[in-house]
This record gives C-alpha cells, sequence and structure tokens, in this order.
C-alpha cells in the first residue's frame, strides 16, 4: 500500500539518533498490551478470606518483575516506566488516565521491536558498542535539549526515567540503522535507465501539484478493525489538542516512515491509493484527516505542504518586512480594545512606505521589528496568501488579540524565486533506494517478530 516512504539519506540518517530520539520525550502510543500483574485468583466462586490478613515477607523494591521476555531477554515494568515517563513529560504531564494504558501498551511493543533488533545486530557481528551510544548520547544533550551530559541525566531522573533508557533507545536505533547498512542496502540496486525514466516523468508532470504528507497508518484485520478505529480517532483527538505528529507518528504508525516522523516526502497523488489520494487533494497545509479507511487498517493524514512539479513556488519568495504592533495594558476591556485597534489601522494606512514607519511609530506609541529574510512558507498559513498579494509599502490588515496585541505586516521588498531544475540524478537514484531500504526494512523486522520467542508476564 505505501509508495512514497523514504528512509534517511547518509548525513540524514547519522542525525536519526538525535532528533528522532531526542524526541524521545515525545508522545508514544498504543498497540499491544501486557500489563504486570499479581498472580491474583479472578474466579467467580466465593473464596474464604480473612477481614485483615497477615501478609507474610515484604515485597523488595529491588526485584523487577518481567512485563516480556524476548528470547530470553526481559523487558520489566520499570523499563516501560522509564520510557513512558519521557512522553508524560513531553506532553506537560497531561495525559489522560484512558491514554496513559494506551500509551503504555505501545512502549511495550516498541521496546520488543528494540530488542529484537538489538539482538539481531549482535547475532550478526554488528553489535553498537557502549562508547558510539554514549557519544550520541552526548550530542542528543546538546543538540537537542541544550545540556551537557550530566544535566541531561539529571533531567531524566527528574521526570522518572532514565539515562539508560534514552540510551537503550539510541542503541536500538544505531542497530537497526547498521543491520540495514550491512543486510539490505548493498543489495539494493537502481539502474541509471530507472532514474533517467524518473526524471523524464517529472519533466513531463511539469506544473502538476505535489504534496508532502504525514501518516500515521495503523494495521487493523476485520475483527480489530472496531478497536483500531477507536484508537485511531483518539491518536487524532491528541494531535488536534497539540500533540506533535512527528512524535506520534515515530511511536504509533506501522509503517516504515514512522522512523522519519510519518514523512512520505513528495508524491503526487497517483501515488497514493485511492482511499488516500481523494481526501488529501481537499486538504489545505496543516490540516489533519482521519481516520481514512483502508483494506489493511487506518490512516491518520496531515498535509505538511504542496507544490507545484519544477514549477517556482511564490512561497519560497524572500521578504523584507516591519512588524508594526501595539499593546493593550492589562484589563483593558474588549470595546475600548477594538476603538484603539481600528483607530491604529487607520493610522497605518496613511503611513507612506517602510521609510516612514519609525517616524509614525512613535506618533501611535507603537513598536517596530525588521526583518529582511524571511520566506513566505515561513510565515503562519493564515498570513501567506494576504502576503502575496502585497504590493512594496503596503500592510496586512491588523491582526491580533486584546491579551497580546494587535499589529501590522508591512512589506519593504521582495526577493521573487526562481524557476527550480529539479532534483539531481544522485538525489533521485538516493530516494529511490532509500523506498526500496525501506520496504526490505519492513519485511526484515516483520520476520524477526514472526521467529521470536516471546512470553509474556
Amino acid at each position: 500500500m505505501k509508495t512514497g516512504f523514504r528512509l534517511l539519506s547518509a548525513p540524514a540518517r547519522a542525525a536519526l539518533a538525535l532528533g528522532a530520539l531526542a524526541v524521545a520525550a515525545a508522545p508514544i502510543a498504543s498497540a499491544q498490551t501486557l500489563l504486570d500483574q499479581d498472580d491474583a485468583v479472578t474466579s467467580g466462586g466465593a473464596l474464604n478470606l480473612p477481614a485483615n490478613p497477615t501478609i507474610f515477607g515484604k515485597a523488595d523494591p529491588h526485584v523487577r518483575r518481567a512485563t516480556a521476555i524476548v528470547n530470553g531477554e526481559i523487558i520489566t515494568g520499570t523499563d516501560v516506566d522509564q520510557r513512558l515517563a519521557l512522553i508524560v513529560s513531553a506532553n506537560g504531564g497531561k495525559v489522560p488516565p484512558e491514554e496513559m494504558e494506551r500509551l503504555r501498551m505501545q512502549v511495550l511493543r516498541n521496546l520488543i521491536d528494540e530488542t529484537l533488533q538489538i539482538q539481531e545486530a549482535k547475532a550478526a557481528s554488528s553489535d553498537v558498542e557502549e562508547e558510539e551510544v554514549a557519544q550520541t548520547f552526548n550530542r542528543v544533550a546538546q543538540q537537542n535539549f541544550g545540556q551537557n551530559p550530566a544535566a541531561l541525566e539529571k533531567y531524566l531522573t527528574s521526570i522518572g526515567s532514565s539515562s539508560a533508557s534514552l540510551k537503550r533507545q539510541i542503541k536500538g536505533e544505531l542497530a537497526w540503522q547498521r543491520l540495514l547498512r550491512r543486510n539490505v542496502q548493498p543489495f539494493i540496486n537502481i539502474s541509471d535507465g530507472e532514474v533517467r525514466e524518473v526524471m523524464a516523468r517529472m519533466t513531463a508532470a511539469k506544473g502538476t501539484e505535489e504534496y508532502r504528507i504525514g501518516e500515521i497508518f495503523l494495521s487493523a484485520t476485520e475483527e480489530t478493525k472496531p478497536q483500531v478505529r477507536a484508537n485511531a480517532e483518539k491518536i487524532l483527538e491528541q494531535l488536534k489538542g497539540g500533540g506533535s505528529f512527528v512524535a506520534y507518528a515515530r511511536q504509533y504508525s506501522q509503517s516504515s516512515s514512522a522512523s522519519v516522523g510519518g514523512d512520505l516526502g513528495w508524491i503526487r497523488l497517483a501515488q497514493l491509493p485511492p482511499e488516500l489520494s481523494t481526501p488529501a487533494a481537499q486538504m489545505a497545509p496543516g490540516q489533519l484527516v482521519g481516520p481514512v479507511e483502508l483494506a489493511s487498517g487506518y490512516s491518520l493524514l496531515y498535509l505538511i505542504d504542496k507544490r507545484q512539479v519544477l514549477t517556482a513556488d511564490p512561497r519560497d519568495a524572500v521578504l523584507s518586512l516591519k512588524q508594526i504592533s501595539i499593546s493593550f495594558p492589562k484589563g483593558t476591556p474588549e470595546k475600548d480594545a477594538a476603538g484603539k485597534a481600528s483607530t491604529f489601522a487607520a493610522a497605518v494606512k496613511t503611513i507612506k512606505g517602510c521609510g516612514a514607519v519609525d517616524a509614525a511609530a512613535v506618533t501611535l506609541g507603537a513598536t517596530v521589528v525588521g526583518n529582511d529574510q524571511i520566506r513566505v512558507r515561513d510565515l503562519p498559513t493564515a498570513l501567506q496568501d494576504t502576503i502575496l498579494k502585497l504590493s512594496v509599502g503596503e500592510s496586512t490588515p491588523p491582526f491580533g488579540s486584546v491579551e497580546d496585541g494587535v499589529r501590522v505586516l508591512m512589506l519593504c521588498g521582495r526577493d521573487d524565486p526562481k524557476v527550480e531544475g529539479g532534483p539531481s540524478f544522485e538525489a533521485i537514484q538516493s530516494q529511490m533506494e532509500d523506498e526500496r531500504v525501506n520496504k526490505r526494512a519492513q519485511t526484515y523486522l516483520r520476520d524477526l517478530r514472526r521467529d521470536a520467542v516471546i512470553e509474556y508476564n
């Protein structure tokens, strides 16, 4: 079903253990579950139990019971709790109880896959050395958390996790990348003719639209579809509430694009199944759609961006802008703020170009901030079309709120983008290789799961 999957290219793959793992503190989610359970009798028969039982022996807090045993290797409840703590922290501790159970189930599933990957790397004499893991952990601390390793370790402990948990995830990522480089990539061959055929199709498709889509795919059988759909709807609710799509895709999605946050890359709608291409065609950048039913499960779609093939995108224009803004004293009634905003907007219209902005701002009691190197696509989606319709010296309608103040943007200059020549031969060849590696990787992991001996507690 999947086309357009991409494994990160060589430089990006080296960074995967940084960006992807730094979001170890990001939402994880649902799938299979096995929680720690006491060996309790749950039959419906009457039990002869004393009102005040005396417990013989005390529970040892240092004895950790297994949640799962994967080919003889134990995954404990503590392992699950520490990985789960990263997610809860990333959500500001605001995870509903029902979601916690689903997160715990997915964490266990991820830990099982992670264990299988590490075991396979060791069996193939491609084990990841602890020194390599430590080096990556240090880079994660600096680049993604802005801290030194000691500070990151302290932070992890404070939220109920540990450096060992994050290092374990790093080791799993590195082990899997190494296995793919050794056992999959050498057997992937893309001929020059295949690449030239793709380039010819791109030239023929010049001007047609391409979509950069994020997907969270949840597989399901006919028997499990109702439950999986319910899970998908809960994920969608979390995303609409501000959850990170990239982080949720990494943990929820059961497609090979999960490792890159669900990003399918730039694709044309014809590359998608009809069930997905139809809703995708109606989406605007930043919009979520789903769950969309497929023969093999459900998908949640997120439109990251769209463009026209081999055509200059106006949103790549580089702008010079001045922002003129006023604020309101705390407690200002909305009616009074609206009146001041109206007066402010009328006054801004009388400003004759960007050269007069600073002087006018003094009269208006406004502040001015300039930016000479901002792309249209980096602005909020709601402002992009408005900005593109402005001529130099014109300003947007006022926007803002009583709390944040009111502001306008004045266009002071614009450098239009040049027509793109399209990706290079090498870039296309690399992407095609990555797509095939991803397909093989999905089969590889499925085989590891099938052959594993897994005991649940």
